[in-house]
């Protein structure tokens, strides 16, 4: 008769589950570092838009102000970016950290090591919930980041409705308060 050993329980697939969810959750964290590549992208992007505005606008001009404060915007969504950024290719290698142990810990446990078994064991769950931590502090990162972006796409369009000859402005009013 097939006796199981007693490390691993009475769960066969606890092994598998020890190596698919942080494989899963890699895979999670990557689309994430991509999307949040792609909108950093977007932010260098159009502060190069801005900075060639801010050099043909006039020194000490309203203009300029409104420039200018766009480039802080734009500083500080990037910096929010960064910071998810990082955070999501460390949580990246962290779940890939977390497999990799739980590979050990499952060999060890082939062997009956127990000593070692445990090692691995804590030291997965070490890394895998340094990784869960690292990916929802990115993720409440770009939220904040994507409020934020909102906020100034409102205060830029404002700006542009005040740049606006005034016929333009009348009929954007009026196309406004027929959604209403």
């Amino acid at each position: 008769m097939l006796q199981l050993n007693p490390l691993l329980g009475n769960n066969p697939f606890a092994v598998l589950t020890a190596i698919v969810a942080p494989a899963i959750l890699t895979n999670a964290s990557s689309v994430l570092a991509l999307g949040t590549s792609n909108r950093l992208a977007r932010v260098v992007d159009r502060t190069r838009v801005v900075y060639a505005d801010l050099a043909r606008s006039a020194p000490g001009s309203n203009e300029r102000a409104e420039w200018v404060e766009q480039l802080d915007a734009l500083r500080f969504r990037g910096k929010l970016l960064l910071r998810a950024l990082r955070l999501f290719y460390a949580a990246i290698g962290l779940f890939a950290a977390s497999a990799l142990v739980s590979v050990g810990g499952s060999i060890a446990t082939y062997y009956g090591v127990k000593v070692l078994f445990e090692v691995t064991a804590s030291l997965a769950v070490v890394t895998g919930a340094s990784a869960v931590v690292g990916l929802v502090i990115g993720c409440t990162l770009m939220v904040h980041e994507t409020r934020f972006a909102v906020q100034s796409l409102g205060k830029e369009a404002d700006f542009w409705t005040r740049r606006a000859p005034p016929d333009t402005r009348q009929r954007a009013q009026m196309r406004g308060n027929s959604k209403s």
